[in-house]
């Protein structure tokens, strides 16, 4: 076996070198701290006795007697040709972690210190944490949201160009990127935004950010104060609610409906408002299309109240044929000639979520803003990654997959309906969408979203309820259904299992109809929380919708 080079490294070990305690001992006594602590746990390799050495400052001789008096002990032990390692017998002895204490660190918590009481956390931390809801689980299977179709994925495209730029110069690779974005991104970016989404822009306007939700913080961390009133669509998009909960603002739940967002609600609601966060190509998770009328009424809100709009077109690129004439919705910022409407886009759709890719385009009058912000406390994404993405889109290649991925986005959604239709009648009525990767489901009367949820994750299927995207309780008892991450097969036979899930639900059902959830079961009023805060009650037990 070929001894292979690395180990752990042991620089956190410091010896006293004018002590009358001999090195070795000392050395001796420090590792076997660290191994006993979980510092070095079971199976980790040791570094060569000379690298040790010449790390420490010390002679080979005093590492290999150290090493052999723990070897001595079975605290470690040596494999011919593959160095020493920590001993696989300590497995089973796991040494209790202090509170505050990561696993593993092996730091010591100090003499005495109390472990009964919670660490002292930020106002805004403790203040909000109750707000905050965990986001959607992420597994590739029948129904699960946001996922686009891997399977189809040009991959091999994808590793050739990627190769390609990893062969690009060093400082470009492995140095800091531009902490706009990289620029020919930004070109790229813009184009494709002139071209195919009507918005009139140039690349200083765009931003290159970690993903939606960093965009998301970012806005909050330049336009927000705590308190500040920020509409929310109700129901609506969870990261973005989390995002503005963690910022301290005060959320105030506005209705959709067909039509998108309830703009004369929202003006009933709080007419001084700071901010909308808005998803009007493809409701998050309704699915409807925000109306022309209500387009320039929020415009308009805006307007009046000096207000700014955030417009996240999530997965609105995905249109299919028939739906809006074949090409993608008219986003809000084409009809923005005021500057009020903040931009935010993703390539976690479009291309895979693992990129980490997003981008901002704000107004000409944020622009300043956004770039002191991202140069003075944003190291920038990484080059590499963005130079690839901007050679799809110059090539060519990222509309090509485009239109691939609506044709097959189209097969999936009508091979969900139809499937549903079949066997999910007078169970869950499943509305057809024109644009997106999800549509939603409507149960009948009397069948609990949140228990058909935890069912159906149990047989292996991922669905959501409605009232998970919800701040204040909703009329409309349903599952949002995910069609783009999986095929044809296997969304048929997650339709069979949902159906299997209901059916066995509806059988359980007594003969008197339980009263809807979110309100008292006498009067019908809204429950509370003790705070004041509006709470969808649950049947199953789980905690409250709440963000």
């Amino acid at each position: 076996m070929v001894k292979t080079s690395g180990g752990a490294l042991l620089l956190s070990i410091d010896l006293d070198h004018g002590s009358d305690k001999p090195l070795s001992s000392q050395l001796c006594l420090a590792l076997r701290e660290l191994i006993l602590s979980g510092g070095l746990r079971a199976g980790d390799r040791l570094p060569a006795s000379r690298t040790v050495a010449r790390d420490l400052g010390v002679s080979r001789t005093t590492v290999i007697e150290a090493f052999a008096r723990l070897q001595a002990e079975g605290l470690i032990e040596a494999r011919v040709g593959a160095g020493s390692y920590v001993s696989q017998a300590l497995e089973a002895r796991k040494p209790p972690v202090p509170a505050g204490q990561a696993p593993g660190s092996g730091v010591s918590g100090a003499p005495g210190a109390k472990t009964d009481r919670p660490p002292r956390l930020s106002r805004s931390m403790s203040e909000r944490a109750g707000a905050f809801f965990d986001r959607l689980p992420h597994q590739p299977r029948a129904f699960t949201t946001a996922m686009p179709a891997f399977d189809a994925f040009p991959m091999a495209l994808w590793s050739r160009t990627v190769a390609k730029h990893w062969r690009d110069r060093r400082e470009v690779v492995m140095g800091y990127g531009d902490s706009q974005g990289y620029l020919p991104l930004r070109r790229a970016v813009a184009a494709h935004l002139r071209a195919n989404r009507a918005i009139a822009c140039e690349p200083e306007q765009v931003f290159i950010v970690n993903g939606a939700q960093h965009g998301f913080q970012l806005i909050a961390s330049i336009l927000l104060d705590p308190g500040d009133p920020v509409w929310i669509e109700n129901p609506g998009a969870i990261g973005a609610r989390n995002c503005f909960a963690a910022a301290g603002t005060r959320l105030v739940p506005v209705p959709v409906d067909d039509e998108g967002l309830d703009v004369e609600a929202g003006l009933a609601a709080e007419p001084d408002f700071r901010l909308a966060f808005v998803t009007p190509a493809h409701q998050q998770p309704m699915g409807s299309t925000m109306s022309l009328r209500r387009r320039l009424a929020l415009l308009d809100a805006a307007e009046r109240a000096d207000a700014w709009v955030v417009e996240d077109d999530y997965d609105g690129e995905f249109c299919y044929a028939g739906s809006h004439g074949g090409r993608p919705p008219a986003t809000l910022k084409s009809a923005d000639s005021a500057g009020r409407v903040i931009y935010v886009g993703t390539f976690s759709k479009t291309l895979f979520p693992a990129l980490r890719l997003g981008y901002l385009l704000v107004p000409p009058t944020l622009v300043e803003s956004f770039d002191r912000l991202m140069r003075c406390f944003v190291p920038g994404v990484p080059s590499n990654p963005q130079a690839v993405v901007a050679d799809f889109l110059e090539e060519g290649h990222f509309a090509t997959h485009l239109r691939r991925m609506r044709r097959l986005y189209a097969e999936r959604h009508d091979a969900l309906l139809a499937a549903a239709r079949r066997r999910l009648s007078r169970l869950l009525e499943v509305v057809p969408t024109g644009t997106g990767l999800h549509t939603v489901g409507l149960l009948a009367p009397g069948l609990d979203e949140d228990e058909a949820a935890a069912r159906a994750w149990r047989r292996g299927i991922t669905v959501v309820p409605l009232g998970r995207f919800a701040l204040t309780p909703l009329a409309e008892r349903g599952l949002v259904l995910g069609f783009s991450g999986v095929g044809t097969a296997e969304l048929e036979r997650g339709v069979e299992v949902l159906g299997e899930v209901l059916e066995g639900m509806k059988a359980e059902q007594p003969s008197r109809r339980h009263p809807r959830e979110g309100g008292d079961p006498e009067t019908g009023a809204a429950v509370t929380d003790g705070r004041g805060l509006v709470r969808a009650a649950s049947s199953s037990g789980s905690p409250p919708s709440r963000g």
